[in-house]
């Protein structure tokens, strides 16, 4: 399926035995890699107080790869809106843009501590799911609540150490205005004062809206024309939601004409069902740490994760991601990716593959560019 490109989601995770510097290593010769192999956008991810990720920073490690290739697109998969500034936002990309032009996705998502959002004006439109099932096969699992993770006393000192004493995170919906009307040259206060970012002014970068549901992230991208991308590797029960939402709150906008959505999924591909499994064998334990608020942990290698010890209550707490990450050979995991592109619609494909060793996550993306070429 040519015609329906393939991006990388990367969160640099840290392998066990290793350094936040081999990671960012890892990343960018990851990023090399994928531009050979034809993939179309390399995204970052923004995590904070994750021992197992060395992902803090978008910008800072979009810089640093953007002068390591050349054709690529590069982008935020997303900066957290919820601890920063719409200039401050702006004002990072333009200096990238400023060396890189036209090559920059400044995607946005609402996390970071803030408050949940406030529910969408209009109900998504989505067609339900049938016995975990979307219409045409694809798994939908039960919904996972993240309720627990929002009282956590780790998910507070996030929120003390990111934020400045007695700060609050901006409305989400102005938030994204200001960074457009910034972006655009068109800020002004009421008063009528005006605000030029320089660099970051009339950058040439695309805007995406990264979000879980279909209320205010699906509605915001919608509303203003925004491209939009739906996270079935983070809450594979709510994508249908998302897409639905985002497309029935479309209005055509200077963006955009149509909607434009990109659909994420966790992957990985080995030569043959058993290899893969066993490259996939940590995955359940780091979810398991991200969603006891623990903080992600170095990614294990299969050995040091068979010997970790599991409760039902473990394997609850994991089973909708475990059993929504396509992990096989070339074939099996390009099924599960069309799939999946023909339950959402998606016009592009995001790929995030965690293994423990570096030259296997290189050769599940080479084996899936190649399928999918193929197709």
């Amino acid at each position: 399926m040519p015609d329906i490109p393939l991006g990388v989601l990367d969160l640099v995770p840290i392998p066990s035995g290793s350094t936040a510097a081999d990671a960012l290593r890892n990343s960018i010769d990851l990023a090399q890699q994928a531009e050979r192999f034809g993939y179309t956008r390399y995204w970052f991810a923004e995590h904070h107080l994750n021992p197992g990720v060395a992902g803090t920073s978008p910008a800072v490690v979009l810089a640093l790869t953007a002068s390591a290739t050349s054709t690529v697109r590069l982008g935020s998969g997303a900066v957290q809106l919820g601890h920063r500034t719409a200039l401050s936002t702006v004002e990072e990309f333009g200096l990238i843009d400023a060396l890189h032009p036209g090559r920059l996705d400044l995607g946005l998502g609402r996390s970071g501590g803030r408050p949940p959002g406030r529910p969408a004006t209009a109900p998504p439109t989505a067609a339900p799911a049938v016995d975990g099932r979307a219409p045409n096969g694809l798994l939908i699992p039960p919904r996972f609540s993240f309720e627990h993770l929002l009282g956590s006393p780790r998910i507070a000192l996030q929120r003390k150490l990111l934020l400045l004493p007695g700060a609050e995170p901006q409305d989400y919906t102005e938030q994204i205005d200001d960074i457009l009307a910034l972006l655009a040259g068109t800020y002004r206060t009421s008063e009528g004062v005006e605000a030029h970012a320089v660099p970051g002014e009339g950058a040439d970068v695309e805007i995406w809206i990264l979000g879980s549901s279909g209320g205010q992230s699906a509605e915001v991208a919608g509303v203003r024309g925004l491209r939009f991308a739906a996270n079935y590797h983070v809450s594979p029960a709510t994508v249908l939601e998302a897409v639905a939402g985002y497309r029935a709150f479309f209005e055509p906008s200077g963006f955009l004409d149509e909607p434009y959505v990109s659909v994420s999924a966790d992957v990985v591909v080995a030569e043959d069902d058993a290899r893969a499994r066993e490259l996939a064998t940590g995955y359940a334990a780091w979810v398991r740490s991200i969603r006891t608020a623990e903080g992600a942990i170095e990614f294990p290698t299969p050995e040091q994760a068979r010997a970790l010890k599991w409760s039902d209550e473990d394997r609850e707490l994991v089973g909708d991601r475990v059993d929504t990450q396509f992990v096989g050979s070339p074939e099996r995991v390009a099924d599960g990716l069309a799939q999946l592109q023909e339950a959402t619609g998606a016009d592009e494909l995001l790929i995030t593959t965690i293994t423990h060793d570096h030259a296997d996550r290189v050769r599940s993306y080479e084996l899936l560019a190649e399928e999918w070429s193929r197709r």
